[in-house]
């Protein structure tokens, strides 16, 4: 978590505002290397839930196209139950454990899980910082044909 939390102290954001962008876990998915290699060794996951894991990534080796839903209670919808599930053990990611277990970020995922108005409100400041930082403009910046490669 402190890697996370001085990556984002670098860029201007507080502990709050990166764990409410964080809250974008909420929808998405990941791919099943990113988490694979944790599943048995992280204690945080849910038991069930590290089961279930395991064989939905199975077969990643051979396909590593396979992924699955960030949040597994409403993963196609934004709310805060990202933040809820974190309690139950139904986290995916590592980084998604320890917003949970850190005692710097916790008493945000505990706000956020309770109040998902909250959660909206901070996630919309923090989101509108995060789009202009750093923004090029003019000849420093593009308009990508493509929005994961340049030009």
């Amino acid at each position: 978590m402190s890697q996370i939390i001085d990556l984002f102290a670098a860029s201007g954001f507080n502990v709050q505002e990166t764990v409410a962008l964080s809250g974008a876990h909420t929808i998405g998915f990941s791919h099943c290397k990113e988490f694979s290699s944790n599943i048995g060794n992280d204690t945080h996951y849910s038991p069930r839930f590290a089961q279930a894991l395991k064989k939905a990534c199975s077969g990643y080796p051979k396909n590593p196209t396979l992924s699955v839903f960030n949040d597994i209670m409403s993963p196609n919808k934004f709310d805060n139950l990202y933040y809820q599930n974190l309690a139950k053990g139904l986290g995916l990611l590592e980084s998604d454990h320890a917003l949970y277990n850190d005692p710097r970020t916790k008493p945000f995922v505990d706000l956020y899980a309770k109040d998902q108005n909250k959660f909206f409100r901070d996630y919309a400041r923090a989101m509108k910082k995060l789009s202009v930082y750093r923004i090029k403009t003019g000849r420093r910046g593009e308009i990508r044909r493509q929005c994961d490669a340049a030009n």
